[in-house]
């Protein structure tokens, strides 16, 4: 099942945002990814073999900013959360 997911390339790393659109729970991709973190990921014509996993703190300071300025909406859902941080998985190559 395709689940369509704003990504942020920055040099050699591929990040997507688990938002959800600011609702209080995360969205079922992302705990299918915590999972079973070995997926396939299909960007344009291209399909790459990655293992997802959660960034670091120091990832996610420096990767959330480049999500605001994709979407600017990412703020607004972060505010409409609060304290938690909208996590983000990074999508390393296997």
């Amino acid at each position: 099942m395709a689940s369509p997911v704003i990504v942020q390339q920055t040099g050699a790393i591929t990040a997507i945002a688990a938002s959800k659109a600011g609702q209080p729970e995360l969205p079922s991709w992302y705990h299918n990814l915590r999972a079973h973190p070995d997926t396939t990921i299909q960007l344009g014509p291209e399909s790459r073999q990655v293992r997802a996993r959660v960034a670091t703190d120091a990832e996610h300071a420096r990767l959330w900013p480049g999500f605001v300025a994709l979407f600017p909406a990412f703020d607004l859902y972060q505010r409409a959360i609060g304290s938690r941080p909208i996590p983000v998985l990074i999508l390393d190559p296997r």
